[in-house]
């Protein structure tokens, strides 16, 4: 079993930056692949970045490839992702999600275990 809590989330003017963490309870989160997702109102939940457990397969949404970075430090047991340069149309609520798999997966329902959100505003 394993819990994530996000945090990080907020409003930021266009071209600013945030970085979100999620903060996974569980002896056996080194073994789980890890993925950040968001969801915009009116919209689909749509995978945005994941990576595998050593940390070494890292997987970007075109949409935030050279924008975002994500990261794990899994003696903190965390979960990291920096997002720089934002635009507006980042604007949702940002969610991990963790699956006990070596292979990362850009679908939601692979994932069995998901944060409770965090809202991220980017305004113009």
């Amino acid at each position: 079993q394993v819990q994530l809590v996000e945090s990080g989330g907020g409003l930021v003017q266009a071209g600013g930056s945030l970085r979100l963490s999620c903060a996974a309870s569980g002896r056996t989160f080194s073994t789980y692949a890890m993925g950040w997702f968001r969801q915009a109102p009116g919209k689909e939940r749509e995978f945005v970045a994941g990576i595998s457990w050593t940390g070494r397969q890292l997987y970007y949404a075109d949409s935030v490839k050279g924008r975002f970075t994500i990261s794990r430090d899994n003696a903190k047991i965390t979960v990291y992702l920096q997002m720089n340069n934002l635009k507006p149309e980042d604007t949702a609520v940002y969610y991990c999600a963790a699956r006990p798999s070596v292979v990362v997966v850009t679908t939601v329902s692979e994932y069995d275990y998901w944060g409770q959100g965090t809202q991220v505003t980017v305004s113009s």
